[in-house]
């Protein structure tokens, strides 16, 4: 119990109220070795969470906010949704390396919660840096899924092989992109966002566009499509000055 440490349980709560994570707590309280007790991170979840001391409410300081805390350990994708022969690990070479064309990075742009649920899957081909972004009303994985199959089935095959996502559940439905365009998906490792960098960076570009504060009701598919062009017609270093257009339409040609 933190009651016999007063002074101790204040300097937690203040930073608590400043936004600091328990863990960024903990681990400073051991680096300045003030702490009368060792503190780890598991204790004051527990102090935040605990029966004497829920009247303060201190949940709400948390990242996630959660009234009741998740079991521990629930947040660990079971592998069957993810299994390990998708794993980046096992990924080729030629993808890696970008080699080769048609291999294809997505993640998922959300939008400040009180806007609605309307969120933006933002796809990019690993070569030739070529942006796609297709508008979603939900974070349900199926129809986000179906979007990605009817957007990219017109491309030949050799354009669309691969996928690569991170574990979000948005993408638990990827079988779904071998079914249907014959597309296989790769997974980055959990907390590994750098993995998949080619949409990250893509994402930044994007955000410069259309920050977290966009009413996307007010964005339509066609407005998605034309913001997409212009980054697309825009000369990239990375592509010796030429632009992603250029790039992705000479290997369709060839």
């Amino acid at each position: 119990s933190s009651g016999g440490h007063p002074h101790f349980r204040a300097l937690v709560i203040d930073r608590l109220k400043a936004r600091w994570s328990p863990e960024q707590i903990a681990g400073r309280l051991l680096a300045d070795g003030v702490s009368p007790v060792r503190v780890c991170t598991e204790t004051i979840y527990r102090f935040i969470y605990g029966k004497e001391d829920q009247a303060l409410e201190l949940h709400q300081h948390l990242a996630e906010g959660r009234r009741k805390r998740r079991p521990r350990g629930s947040r660990k994708p079971r592998d069957g949704t993810f299994p390990a022969a998708c794993r980046i690990s096992q990924r080729p070479d030629f993808i890696g390396n970008r080699s080769q064309f048609g291999h294809w990075e997505g993640d998922l742009l959300i939008f400040q919660r009180d806007l609605g649920n309307a969120n933006v899957t933002s796809l990019v081909e690993r070569k030739s840096r070529y942006t796609v972004m297709i508008k979603n009303h939900s974070r349900h994985s199926r129809p986000i899924m179906d979007k990605i199959i009817e957007t990219f089935s017109p491309l030949p095959a050799f354009a669309r092989q691969s996928f690569t996502f991170d574990r979000g559940t948005e993408f638990a439905g990827f079988r779904a992109l071998e079914e249907g365009i014959g597309a296989r998906s790769w997974f980055c490792d959990p907390s590994a966002p750098w993995q998949k960098g080619a949409v990250e960076n893509t994402n930044k570009r994007i955000r410069r566009f259309m920050p977290g504060d966009t009413d996307l009701s007010a964005v339509s598919q066609q407005q998605l499509v034309a913001l997409a062009q212009h980054m697309n017609a825009l000369p990239r270093k990375c592509l010796g000055y030429r632009t992603p257009t250029e790039v992705f339409m000479a290997h369709l040609r060839e």
